[in-house]
């Protein structure tokens, strides 16, 4: 059995950024939360540490720190809008979210034969829908769901495209804005029948 942190390492796990879950420390008291298991230091420079999921979860049973809604023990998946039982929207959610988008940015890096990481990687190419709502999730902008409204990615017929929709025409244009600036191609249509307009977005190849 594992034995529970320090009360010294608890005050370091307490004191990580929320969201991110990054660490500040000596390289002894990180070091020895890696060997717990508890963080893990990145690869790139300037190599900082961050909490693993086992460390953020002793983080919210720290007493006095806010805690979130129980994490999700299934796999993560961006909010698409209008979901019937959506996630939580707490600082667990966000932290989720802020993870995942770091993670796709970190497969851009790795999967583009340039390394590029302002391009959409395969993997995104046969998520279409995923990866448009984890993009528009990540920037800040709120799902449809329950009595909010808010963004909605549908998938289209159209190869490589997915529709997104708004509750009006600041949102879209906000919506596509963000779209571009992670790598994508977006433009406004209208519906022939119900004149209701939406963007088409596809991954940017170059």
């Amino acid at each position: 059995m594992t034995r529970p942190p320090t009360a010294a390492q608890r005050r370091l796990i307490e004191s990580a950024d929320p969201v991110t879950g990054r660490l500040r420390g000596t390289e002894a008291q990180l070091a020895a939360l890696v060997k717990r298991g508890l963080a893990f230091r990145h690869p790139r420079p300037p190599h900082d540490h961050f909490l693993t999921p086992a460390g953020h979860r002793i983080r919210e049973a720290v007493p006095g720190t806010p805690a979130g809604p129980a994490p999700d023990t299934g796999v993560f998946t961006a909010r698409v809008g209008g979901e019937e039982e959506p996630p939580g929207t707490g600082p667990a959610r966000r932290r989720q979210v802020h993870s995942a988008w770091q993670g796709l940015l970190e497969l851009r890096r790795m999967t583009n034969p340039d390394g590029a990481a302002d391009r959409p990687c395969g993997w995104e190419r046969t998520h279409l829908v995923r990866a448009a709502a984890l993009a528009l999730e990540a920037a800040g902008h709120p799902p449809a769901g329950g009595d909010a409204d808010g963004y909605r990615v549908r998938a289209t017929p159209q190869p490589e495209a997915v529709a997104v929709y708004a509750p009006d025409a600041r949102a879209l244009a906000d919506c596509a804005a963000t779209l571009e600036r992670a790598g994508w191609q977006a433009g406004e249509y209208t519906e022939p029948r119900t004149r209701a307009r939406y963007l088409l977005a596809s991954p940017r190849r170059v």
